[in-house]
């Protein structure tokens, strides 16, 4: 018989292991010599073979789930270099966006002078400040807030 099973895996393009034989066909395929018998008892289905292996996908489900409820997408599961999550460009844009946003406010209320706004301007833009906090810290460190407009803008 277990000639007759590597042959059968053999036409079956599996591994004897996996070949399964019927108990009630136990005598069809003893009788069965020649491959095209066993062909024939492979149609008929006395012989058969296990599914083949497939990749789970439970878990991937799973993960898949649980990230659209908003779990496992911290800095931890990203793949990749820092700067392929967010590149180098975009967290420019956002940086310099807002700190020019901060200053045309300023200009907006007249807290600042045309002249200032654009020096402050070209510093926003030649990446001189860090952040918004750092361009308030330069205003308060050279006095280059209007103090009588503010005052009146505080007291509106």
């Amino acid at each position: 018989m277990r000639n007759k099973k590597q042959l059968a895996a053999k036409i079956l393009k599996t591994s004897p292991k996996k070949v399964v034989f019927l108990v009630e066909a136990l005598e069809d395929i003893k009788k069965a010599i020649t491959r095209s018998d066993l062909r024939g008892l492979i149609a008929i289905g006395k012989i058969t073979q296990f599914r083949k292996n497939h990749l789970s996908r439970v878990r991937a489900r799973k993960i898949q789930s649980q990230k659209r409820k908003g779990r496992q997408k911290g800095r931890g599961s990203k793949r990749g270099s820092k700067n392929s999550i967010l590149t180098k460009k975009d967290k420019w844009m956002a940086r310099v966006r807002v700190q020019r946003k901060f200053i045309k406010e300023l200009k907006d209320r007249n807290l600042i002078v045309t002249t200032d706004y654009r020096m402050l301007y070209r510093k926003v833009k030649g990446g001189y400040f860090r952040n918004k906090r750092h361009i308030k810290l330069y205003l308060t460190e050279y006095k280059l807030i209007n103090k009588n407009e503010e005052s009146q803008e505080l007291k509106k």
